[in-house]
């Protein structure tokens, strides 16, 4: 059965391939092969080259054209013969199985899409049991549609002599769609005892929320690599494993954590990003089950991205499948230090665009009606951390007085 094995492969080098729609510009799909190179890199893989095409939307057969599908093909040839062999081509969005099958057949060496590349990731990432558990139902629910490509080197064998079959015969069956055939039964069990294992998972971390007292809960949600860990470190003064690649996290984390005389309980959460797989989605909503029982969300959002309103987005959308998009949140604007902008010259009489925003500039926009719902701060560089612990003391604080009033006396106004 299909394996997911980038991790295992060291500098394996890759090509990148996007399209230019009608609802995606160049622009846009330069950023989004920004990110796979990213998803690439963090997967242990070196992006050697870009190929994108002009379409009207992907190629039923071959995602992109004939064309550009040879201008591929040759680029992988003259490398090979330039002894700079190409390790796999990923691209940008999730390709079926006959789609996998044509390039492969075409291309000659390993294809990836945006959706296997991630679960690659999860796979490397996944710690716990719970995480573990949660990947491999997610791979499964990816592979089952696709298993068929696996056994096209086998041939169907039609009837046999002595089957009497004749034209159009319906004789035995080769070896390829009976071990299809298998397969695909072995992967359901698997699904299924996979799906068991997490219920029971659930049910203990079900146990786990209901002895943590009566405590408010606050959870860290936001785009993969916004700097979630590296705040949930400085609020708990705990050592959660952060670093610079996608998806550091994970295992969803809980600390106790107390500002001046009030505790709560905070969760660091696994990172969305853009086309999340929708298995990966479905497998860690046992994870994400402290987003949707958390009393206060507090969206991480890396503001020195330059399309980090649409990461903003994404998370939203990605709370509305989880139910928790009605959830009290605070937008907690991060890496200020790294913000960058291009101050429009006297003579440019150019509508401005974000990036001749200065930072206050950008504050004066659409977040001045957040009022106390945001915050700006650095948390590698420790900067506005002060304002950031009273906004957050103040809207915790108002969320314990109402859930829990008898409680009140223990945290006296000031």
């Amino acid at each position: 059965m299909k394996e997911f094995v980038i991790s295992e492969a060291k500098a394996e080098t890759a090509i990148l391939v996007g399209l230019i729609t009608q609802n995606q510009n160049e622009e846009k799909t330069n950023e989004y092969l920004d990110e796979l190179e990213f998803l690439a890199d963090t997967a242990g893989a070196v992006t050697v080259k870009r190929f994108t095409q002009k379409l009207g939307g992907p190629n039923m057969v071959s995602y992109v054209g004939k064309g550009k599908l040879e201008e591929i093909k040759q680029y992988i040839e003259n490398e090979k013969e330039n002894d700079r062999p190409v390790g796999m081509v990923i691209f940008d969005d999730e390709l079926s199985a006959k789609q996998i099958r044509n390039i492969e057949k075409e291309l000659q060496v390993k294809i990836l899409d945006r959706t296997s590349l991630i679960l690659d990731i999860f796979a490397m990432r996944a710690q716990t049991a719970n995480a573990k558990t949660q990947v491999e139902l997610a791979q499964y629910r990816y592979m089952l549609p696709r298993l068929q490509r696996l056994w096209t080197h086998l041939e169907r064998q039609g009837g046999g002599s002595g089957s009497g079959g004749g034209k159009g015969s319906v004789g035995l069956r080769g070896p390829g769609e009976t071990q299809l055939e298998m397969d695909r039964r072995i992967i359901l069990q698997r699904i299924t005892l996979l799906k068991q294992r997490l219920i029971e998972i659930d049910k203990q971390k079900t146990t786990q929320r209901k002895n943590r007292g009566r405590l408010i809960r606050v959870a860290l949600v936001g785009y993969t690599n916004v700097g979630k860990s590296t705040l949930m470190n400085l609020l708990s003064k705990s050592e959660v494993f952060a670093e610079n690649k996608l998806f550091a996290t994970l295992d969803t984390t809980v600390r106790k954590v107390v500002i001046e005389n009030l505790p709560f309980l905070l969760a660091d959460t696994v990172g969305f990003i853009r086309k999340l797989p929708t298995d990966l989605v479905d497998s860690f909503k046992s994870t994400l089950d402290e987003v949707r029982e958390a009393d206060l969300l507090l969206h991480v959002v890396d503001i020195s991205h330059p399309d980090f309103e649409e990461q903003i987005r994404v998370v939203d959308n990605t709370l509305k499948e989880l139910d928790a998009a009605d959830k009290p949140t605070m937008i907690v604007f991060n890496k200020i230090d790294q913000y960058r902008w291009v101050e429009k010259a006297p003579d440019d009489l150019t509508p401005p665009t974000p990036e001749n925003l200065s930072l206050e500039d950008l504050k004066r926009t659409w977040m001045a009606k957040l009022n106390e719902n945001c915050v700006f701060i650095s948390a590698k560089q420790k900067q506005n951390i002060d304002e950031f612990r009273e906004t957050l003391y103040k809207a915790v604080r108002q969320l314990h007085v109402q859930k829990y009033p008898y409680n009140d006396f223990l945290y006296p106004t000031d």
